[in-house]
């Protein structure tokens, strides 16, 4: 399957800004492409009690999950930084769960990105023997 990584890359921008980011002011936005060729995006929303808080690739998978999705292709993922931002250690565990060789780049708002599968993010999941 072609990747269009604009296209990803401009859907998980836009994401960023829908953020409810009010304690840490870090607006992250995630786009994933699943094996059907359909998108869904998420972003983070923070909560006042930190641990009820939730990542945008978190965000953006339960949206697809939702809709019958099982299976990703791939992820990109947008922090406003100057280096790329890899995914948070749960956001990768949630992630293998849909496809551990799917492939996940980071993307930031110098133009700079980083790009690795899954299981170069995550050697020894959960699950991924």
């Amino acid at each position: 399957m072609s990747i269009d990584w604009q296209e990803l890359t401009d859907a998980a921008r836009t994401a960023s800004h829908q953020a409810y980011a009010d304690y840490s002011k870090f607006r992250v936005g995630a786009a994933i492409l699943t094996d059907d060729g359909r998108m869904f995006v998420g972003c983070n929303v923070e909560n006042v009690s930190y641990g009820l808080t939730i990542c945008a690739e978190r965000a953006a998978v339960f949206a697809a999950v939702v809709e019958g999705m099982r299976e990703i292709v791939a992820v990109a993922v947008y922090t406003p930084t100057t280096e790329p931002t890899t995914p948070c250690g749960a956001c990768r565990q949630v992630l293998a769960e849909f496809n551990k060789d799917m492939t996940v780049r980071m993307v930031c708002e110098s133009g700079k990105f980083v790009e690795h599968s899954l299981v170069e993010l995550l050697p020894h999941s959960f699950g991924m023997e």
